[in-house]
């Protein structure tokens, strides 16, 4: 095997994460909506891909891993720490290529793919709600995804919510 290509797995480490800082350049952003599903990924999954850093600890991947982990009930549950790998490059355009290659890498997710994958969850007996929190959607996106008659979908979402007894008040 090539040492330079697993050399970076053979230094797996979890690390104080307030040692690690990001870097000065990089473009990807994500919603607070997208931020949410990774943390909620985490709490699912376990956390499931190292960051990526320098060995002075800057971020080259993994930047929006290391923001939700200062957040409850990640920061409590990981006792302040985050795995790294540590890749040491020898010029920043290197960093600058890892941080943007790691981002297109991950790719985006194709139409019929996802809305096969809400009707295998759907057939499967899954909630919208569970659904939309676990894969970060909201019941529009849902719906349009599950090619569902609006009727049959409203009945769905009605049957997800716990409706509190009406009361009759009167006004004296």
């Amino acid at each position: 095997m090539d040492k330079k290509i697993t050399s970076p797995l053979s230094t797996l480490t979890w690390v104080d994460r307030n040692t690690v800082r990001p870097n000065d350049y990089n473009p990807n952003k994500v919603s607070r909506q997208n931020l949410d599903l990774l943390k909620q990924s985490i709490l699912t999954n376990g956390w499931t891909l190292p960051m990526v850093v320098r060995p002075d600890m800057t971020i080259i991947d993994g930047f929006h891993r290391w923001m939700v982990s200062g957040e409850e009930p990640l920061l409590s549950m990981l006792e302040g720490k985050v795995p790294v790998v540590i890749v040491d490059h020898k010029e920043r355009s290197e960093d600058i290529y890892g941080t943007v290659t790691h981002n297109r890498a991950r790719g985006t997710h194709l139409l019929g793919p996802m809305k096969a994958i809400v009707k295998e969850l759907m057939d499967n007996g899954k909630s919208v709600k569970e659904i939309g929190k676990q894969l970060g959607m909201r019941p529009e996106e849902i719906f349009r995804l599950s090619e569902f008659s609006k009727e049959d979908f409203l009945k769905m979402m009605a049957k997800d919510q716990p409706f509190s007894k009406a009361e009759f008040i009167t006004k004296y």
